[in-house]
């Protein structure tokens, strides 16, 4: 197949992520490449090796899935086109034979961990945590031999010749993962009515108040956040910047106008998408933020401007 036919996504097989992806119409005609990390699976896109890419971003436990955050934050732009929601629930995977008793070691995600960490005191306080690259990639290194158990999807056992041991594991109920499907920049696909836009901004100077204003913006237009989390940017202590999803659509005039004024108070912007949610929920638009509503602002403006009278 060609790259135009190609999604990559953290790997390797038998990954919530995978899992995640082919839950998609358009993965059954695809060719599904695994690859070892999140840079890795985005940087296929970015050389265009691959259409485009699925990676967790945001988990309802742990919050952000930070080398996604980051790696969207840097590098070559890539947008945002689609998003999944799945539910997770973690098997313990072993090789056949074994028992609880005989755990000595586990391992998983790392984002995997605070969503297992109350059974893990209850059922094996003793067990020794270690990290993996991907949560198959654990369950891979159990068939090695190299750790007892792994924290996987149940999915996961047949691949790499393991047993569920344990399943339906999670501390918390209704846990899930966000995953985005990624690819090179283009025109962002027609609102849907039922929207999210993502972006990522750096403040133009640390002064009090600068979060503020910019959460005034999306205040004054109507926008309701979704989630706003800061990261490192690696120039040094207190050098932060900001990674946002809101509800709506670039389109809406509501959306635009408080993405302008972000442009305006702030040193850089990068926008990573407006694409449909994946829950389908429509915003609830407040009295005064509605397209019709700007346009009848804007057109009280001109003719002010015009001589013609309020």
């Amino acid at each position: 197949m060609t790259a135009a036919s190609r999604y990559t996504y953290l790997g390797p097989e038998g990954t919530f992520t995978e899992a995640a992806l082919r839950t998609l119409p358009e993965a059954a005609t695809r060719e599904l490449v695994p690859m070892i990390s999140v840079p890795a699976a985005l940087d296929a896109v970015r050389a265009g090796d691959a259409a485009g890419a699925l990676v967790p971003i945001e988990n309802s436990v742990e919050g952000g899935v930070s080398a996604t955050v980051d790696e969207l934050a840097s590098g070559e732009p890539l947008m945002i086109y689609r998003e999944v929601l799945l539910p997770i629930a973690f098997a313990l995977l072993v090789r056949p034979g074994t028992t609880l008793a005989d755990i000595k070691t586990v391992t998983g995600h790392p984002v995997a961990q605070p969503q297992v960490r109350g059974w893990l005191a209850q059922h094996l306080p003793q067990a020794q945590w270690e990290s993996a690259a991907s949560n198959a990639d654990g369950a891979r290194l159990v068939q090695e031999g190299r750790y007892d158990a792994a924290f996987a999807g149940e999915f996961a056992a047949a691949t790499y010749g393991l047993d569920p041991l344990v399943t339906e594991i999670h501390d918390a109920d209704n846990a899930t993962t966000r995953f985005v499907l990624t690819g090179r920049p283009a025109r962002p696909a027609a609102p849907t009515g039922a929207d999210k836009t993502s972006v990522v901004l750096w403040l133009r100077e640390d002064h009090p108040g600068a979060l503020l204003e910019v959460l005034q913006e999306f205040a004054t237009c109507g926008v309701n956040l979704m989630r706003i989390e800061s990261r490192p940017t690696g120039a040094g202590i207190g050098q932060y910047s900001f990674s946002l999803d809101c509800e709506g659509h670039i389109s809406e005039r509501r959306v635009g106008e408080a993405l302008m004024g972000l442009r305006r108070l702030c040193r850089d912007i990068r926008f990573l998408g407006s694409y449909p949610r994946a829950d389908r929920v429509a915003a609830t638009v407040r009295e005064g933020t509605t397209d019709p509503d700007f346009l009848r602002a804007a057109d009280w403006l001109t003719r002010c401007l015009d001589g013609r009278g309020a």
